[in-house]
């Protein structure tokens, strides 16, 4: 488990890798259009060893940039540019406001489009006559 830290000048304030993915989760669950969190998938078998299969959220480090791939499903009447860029900024202001860590990039995967779902009909009231 990777973590995020910082030193202050006493101490030190490490934020593991779990919080981020709940912060990460959390914003992007907050996003019109967005049915859920999806999990990623092995597309190719180069890829069976190192790819993060189960997991809707991964945060890395790649020297001094901080990369956060999220995996969503989005309603099927969403126009998905639109709702991904929705979610990368999200992701990345909640991100470095909680965390005071830059986040340099997210990646939004769309594993999944949902139907939307229907409006529960309304119940009709009785009028007297």
């Amino acid at each position: 488990m990777s973590m995020m830290g910082k030193k202050p000048a006493r101490g030190s304030c490490i934020i593991s890798e779990d919080v981020v993915t709940g912060i990460a989760t959390a914003a992007t669950l907050e996003i019109p259009g967005v049915a859920g969190m999806a999990t990623a998938r092995v597309t190719e078998l180069r890829d069976l060893m190192t790819a993060p299969v189960g997991k809707t959220v991964v945060f890395r480090n790649e020297g001094d940039d901080t990369v956060i791939d999220v995996y969503v499903s989005l309603y099927a009447d969403t126009k998905i540019p639109e709702v991904a860029t929705a979610i990368q900024k999200n992701i990345k202001n909640t991100v470095q406001s909680m965390t005071g860590s830059p986040v340099t990039k997210v990646n939004v995967h769309v594993m999944d489009i949902k139907p939307v779902p229907e409006a529960p009909a309304e119940d009709v009231a009785e009028t007297e006559e």
